[in-house]
């Protein structure tokens, strides 16, 4: 097993099915010291990245539950961090529905990689661009430096 990212949780999702289809728990206070500000679902086309970048603030909470499948691929990037430089890469989404709690210095991007698009959902501890959005937005985007060393591929 590859070495992992320190306070980045990965949450296998309870899933309970029955005849009617099936449900998933993403998020409970009582499993994890973390409160959501906002919640926004988002649809990646298939072979479109989003990312990457990081937060120099926000935490994440994105839910893979599908449909479709992406490529994850996280990076710490905190220098004082023990797993400073660490790279994970996995499959999440339909066929293995996850949470995962990305904290801010850890630079995370996605690709859909199924054929339909893929959906997913973040549940930040930050309001996009804050209160009433009118403040700077907390990214710091890797993706439009054709010389950075967070290459998703």
């Amino acid at each position: 097993m590859s070495k992992m990212i320190n306070n980045v949780i990965i949450k296998k999702l309870p899933v309970f099915s029955d005849e009617r289809g099936w449900l998933a728990e993403v998020f409970r206070g009582d499993e994890i010291d973390y409160k959501p500000e906002m919640v926004y679902v988002s649809f990646t086309k298939y072979n479109v990245s989003r990312g990457p970048h990081e937060h120099s603030f926000q935490t994440d909470y994105f839910v893979f539950a599908g449909p479709g499948n992406f490529e994850l691929f996280l990076w710490d990037n905190r220098k004082e961090s023990s797993s400073y430089g660490v790279f994970q890469k996995i499959v999440v989404g339909e066929t293995n529905q996850v949470a995962v709690l990305v904290p801010p210095g850890v630079v995370h991007g996605y690709r859909s990689i199924s054929k339909e698009g893929s959906y997913s959902t973040n549940l930040p501890n930050k309001l996009y661009a804050g209160k009433g959005k009118k403040e700077v937005v907390d990214e710091i985007r890797h993706e439009k430096d054709i010389n950075t060393k967070f290459k998703m591929e």
